[in-house]
C-alpha cells in the first residue's frame, strides 16, 4: 500500500470545491447572520458527514475495481430507473441555476457590459469548451488554484470582521435556539451536498488511482479536502456572524444573498474589498459549475455503458471494468494496462473524456438549461425535479450503507462501525431533510 503523501491530494479537492457553491456559502452566512455562532457545530458535523459520504465512495471504487453506477445496477433495475429520470431532469434544472449563479458575480464586477442572462449563456458555453477540450489532468489543477483564491477570499473576509475566538469556541457546542431544528438539519445536510460527492470515486480512477494500493492515499486526499471546505464554511459564518447578526442586517436567500453581502462589505470596508469579495464569488460559482459538468457527465458515460452492457465507455476510469483480475495483478487492473495513465484509456479505446455519451451530457447541461433563463420554469418541471432530487442523497447514503455491508465488497474493505454510523447518521438525516423539501414543494 502506497504511503499517503500530501503531493497525491487532488479529486478530493474537486470534489469538495464542486459540492460547495455560492448556495451553500449563502446558507452559512444567513446562518450566521440569524443565529450568530451558535450553529457552528453544525455545519462542522456536515463536513464529516460529507467526508464519510466520499470515503465510502472511494473505498467502493478501489476496493472492488467496480464503478458506483455498476454498484447501484446489482442492487436491482430500480437504481437505474431511478437514476436515468435523475440524470435528465436534474441536469436541465441545474444547468440553468449553475450558470445563473456563475453570472451574478461577473454582472456585478463589471456593471452595464451585458445583461445577466448573457453573462449565464457565456457562462455556460465557457464551461462546455473547457472541458470538452481539456482532460482531468488540467481540470484539477484549474479546480485546484480556483480553490485557493476561495480559501484566500473567505479567510481574508473573516480576518477583516474580526471573529470574537470566545464566541467560535462556544458554537462548537450542539445547541439548538428556538425553531432552528428544520434549519440546522438542512445546515448539516447542505454543505457540499450534491451529486458529485458520487462522482468522487470517478475522479479517483482518472487521477490513476486503480486498487486498494492507493487507500491511504484517497483517504489524506478525501480528509484535507473536506477539512479545507470546513475553513470556508466558518470563515462564512463568521461574516455572517460578525457583519450581519451584530448589526441586524438581513440579506436575500438564495445567490442573491452574495450581492448584497457584498453591498454591506462595500460600505463597511471599501470597493476594494467587496471586488475582492465577488472575485470569491464567481470562483466558488464556477468550481461548481465545471465541477458538475464534468464529474455528472463521467457518471452519465458510465451510466450508458451499463445500460449497453458493457464497459468500454468507463474502462478509462477502472481499467477491466468488473472483470477478473489475473495472476498477480491488482484488483481493477487490467493485464497490460499502463500503470499511473491517470484516465488514459486502453489500446484502440476512447478516452472517456472524448466519448459520445460524455460529450452528448455536457451538451445537455448547456443548451437546452438556456431556455429557462429566459423562461419561468414549468410547474411540473419544479415539482418533478424536487421530488427525484431530494431522494438523491438519501439513495447514495443508503446504497453505501448496503453496498459496503454486503458480499459484493472484499471483506476487508467492508464498513466498520464508524462508516456504519456516519453513513446511517446521514441517510437518516438526508430522509428527514427529503421529507421536508417534498412537503414545502408547490403542489
Amino acid at each position: 500500500m502506497r504511503r499517503a503523501s500530501w503531493r497525491y491530494i487532488g479529486p478530493g479537492i474537486v470534489v469538495a470545491a464542486t459540492g460547495v457553491g455560492a448556495g451553500d456559502l449563502v446558507a452559512t452566512l444567513v446562518a450566521g447572520g440569524k443565529y450568530g455562532y451558535t450553529l457552528l457545530w453544525a455545519a462542522v458535523l456536515g463536513c464529516l458527514i460529507k467526508i464519510s459520504l466520499a470515503e465510502a465512495a472511494g473505498r467502493w471504487h478501489l476496493a472492488t475495481g467496480r464503478t458506483l453506477l455498476d454498484g447501484w445496477r446489482s442492487l436491482g433495475a430500480w437504481t437505474t430507473v431511478y437514476f436515468a429520470g435523475y440524470v435528465g431532469v436534474w441536469g436541465f434544472v441545474y444547468g440553468a441555476a449553475a450558470m445563473s449563479s456563475t453570472a451574478l458575480p461577473l454582472a456585478a464586477l463589471f456593471p452595464g457590459v451585458m445583461g445577466l442572462k448573457w453573462w449565464a449563456v457565456l457562462c455556460g458555453v465557457g464551461g462546455l469548451l473547457f472541458v470538452w477540450f481539456n482532460r482531468y489532468a488540467v481540470f484539477e489543477k484549474v479546480m485546484t488554484a480556483l480553490v485557493g483564491v476561495m480559501f484566500l477570499v473567505t479567510v481574508y473576509l473573516a480576518v477583516r470582521v474580526g471573529p470574537r475566538v470566545g464566541d467560535l469556541a462556544a458554537g462548537l457546542v450542539p445547541a439548538l435556539p428556538d425553531g432552528s431544528l428544520l434549519y440546522t438539519l438542512g445546515l448539516v445536510g447542505g454543505v457540499g451536498g450534491t451529486i458529485t460527492l458520487a462522482a468522487y470515486g470517478y475522479w479517483v480512477n482518472a487521477k490513476g488511482w486503480r486498487d486498494t494500493g492507493w487507500m491511504r492515499v484517497m483517504r489524506l486526499d478525501n480528509r484535507v479536502a473536506y477539512l479545507t471546505t470546513g475553513v470556508f464554511v466558518v470563515a462564512m459564518l463568521v461574516v455572517g456572524a460578525e457583519l450581519l447578526h451584530s448589526s441586524g442586517i438581513a440579506v436575500a436567500k438564495g445567490d442573491r444573498g452574495l450581492i448584497d453581502l457584498g453591498g454591506v462589505l462595500a460600505e463597511r470596508y471599501g470597493t476594494a474589498t467587496a471586488k475582492l469579495f465577488l472575485v470569491g464569488f464567481f470562483a466558488a460559482s464556477v468550481t461548481s459549475l465545471i465541477g458538475v459538468w464534468q464529474g455528472v457527465s463521467l457518471l452519465f458515460a458510465d451510466f450508458v455503458a451499463r445500460v449497453r452492457g458493457r464497459a468500454g465507455a468507463s474502462a478509462a476510469l477502472e481499467g477491466a471494468a468488473g472483470e477478473p483480475s489475473g495472476p498477480g495483478e491488482a484488483p481493477g487492473e487490467a493485464p497490460g494496462d499502463p500503470a499511473g495513465a491517470a484516465g488514459a484509456a486502453g489500446a484502440g479505446e476512447v478516452p472517456v473524456e472524448r466519448s459520445v455519451p460524455f460529450r452528448a451530457y455536457l451538451l445537455w447541461l448547456t443548451f437546452p438549461p438556456m431556455a429557462l433563463l429566459f423562461l419561468d420554469r414549468p410547474f411540473v418541471l419544479v415539482v418533478v425535479y424536487g421530488v427525484i432530487g431530494a431522494f438523491f442523497m438519501p439513495f447514495l447514503a443508503l446504497t453505501l450503507l448496503w453496498l459496503l455491508n454486503s458480499s459484493r465488497a472484499p471483506r476487508e474493505w467492508r464498513n466498520g462501525w464508524l462508516s456504519n454510523s456516519m453513513l446511517g447518521a446521514a441517510g437518516v438525516l438526508f430522509l428527514v431533510l427529503c421529507v421536508e423539501q417534498v412537503r414545502d414543494l408547490p403542489w
